[in-house]
């Protein structure tokens, strides 16, 4: 059996964060979120955690932390993370966990999105 991937995608204008906290699913999810084999935020940023959000995710990364596999995505540089998530103290901790065994991969350039549409537009132009 393979891996299963879990993503958080987080829309534009809002951060990850656990919408079952209210509901009484927020243990069995926080559970579930600690035993998936890979754990994917994609999109991450770049709008400040709230206090609820940094706690969610300090847990998450927590319960996760050398033992499982956890991507994340972000257009926000790295050095700017400490801002997103706002409060120092949880910041550190948090990032300690992401950074420590990890493999960064940044990227440059123009976004594959803007080549694919300067492509098609000469296409369509054709």
């Amino acid at each position: 059996m393979g891996t299963s991937p879990l993503p958080i995608i987080a829309s534009p204008g809002s951060s990850p964060h656990l919408p079952w906290r209210g509901d009484g699913r927020y243990p069995k999810v926080l559970k579930a979120l600690a035993r998936t084999d890979l754990l994917i935020l994609d999109d991450w940023g770049p709008e400040k955690l709230n206090d609820e959000q940094r706690r969610d995710l300090l847990e998450i990364i927590e319960d996760r932390y050398e033992k499982r596999s956890t991507i994340v995505t972000s257009q926000v540089p790295i050095d700017h993370w400490y801002d997103m998530i706002g409060n120092p103290t949880i910041a550190d901790a948090i990032l300690d966990r992401l950074v420590h065994n990890a493999y960064r991969i940044e990227l440059s350039g123009e976004s594959m999105r803007k080549q694919k549409a300067v492509t098609t537009d000469q296409t369509t132009l054709v």
